[in-house]
């Protein structure tokens, strides 16, 4: 989600928006109406993020029993 939030908002909330980043909302910080600053997750945290979703389905897709008997002609959309 992306939200503008004032300077002087954003000093006040300062540790509200960080929590919000943390959730991945991104924020365009505005100074009299003008984009001065924007407030986003780090990459750092985002490739974390990807790694984890990869283990997780990694695991997830072991833990399944193996499909048999599916006829891949008959799921033809044709």
């Amino acid at each position: 989600m992306h939200i503008e939030i004032g300077s002087y908002k954003a000093k006040t909330k300062f540790a509200e928006l960080l929590r919000g980043v943390s959730l991945g909302n991104r924020y365009t910080i505005t100074l009299r109406g003008k984009a001065v600053a924007e407030l986003i997750p780090s990459e750092t945290a985002q490739k974390r993020d990807v790694a984890a979703a990869i283990k997780h389905m990694r695991h997830f897709i072991a833990s399944q029993p193996p499909l048999t008997g599916i006829d891949t002609k008959a799921l033809s959309l044709r």
